[in-house]
């Protein structure tokens, strides 16, 4: 099944004086806060990504947003639909840094310190030869 290049869900923002603007997503029972509204908007998007691609990654069922007519609110909220553009959330997921432990004679760790080699550089470098990636 191809997964959807754009969501939207409703948020709801708290404004209280003298705090932070927190947003909450009633569907996916997670929140996060912004200094501004510019500022929670990108948090809440931010926010967004990362819990819908963790519910994509773990095959988990994506629940069906609420309407934002159906969105009951306090006087001091308001309800705001918030997108993702998930095609750049998975990349930027694919593309993270990991971790590899790898060994090599004390000879070669040595002169490459000494010449202070960029260890981590040189394997992306070897490895992209290796593999014909340019």
């Amino acid at each position: 099944m191809k997964k959807p290049e754009r969501y939207f869900y409703p948020a709801v923002f708290t404004y209280e004086p003298g705090q932070e603007i927190a947003v909450f997503f009633p569907d996916l029972d997670c929140a996060t806060s912004g200094v501004n509204e510019d500022d929670a908007l990108l948090s809440a998007r931010e926010l967004l990504g990362v819990v819908l691609f963790g519910l994509e990654e773990d095959g988990e069922e994506i629940p069906a947003p609420t309407p934002l007519s159906n969105i009951a609110m306090e006087a001091n909220e308001r309800a705001v639909l918030v997108d993702v553009y998930m095609p750049s959330v998975r990349q930027a997921r694919v593309n993270r840094s990991v971790s590899r432990t790898v060994t090599l004679p004390a000879w070669l760790n040595a002169a490459a310190l000494e010449r202070s080699i960029n260890f981590s550089q040189v394997l992306q470098d070897a490895l992209k030869a290796q593999l014909h990636l340019g």
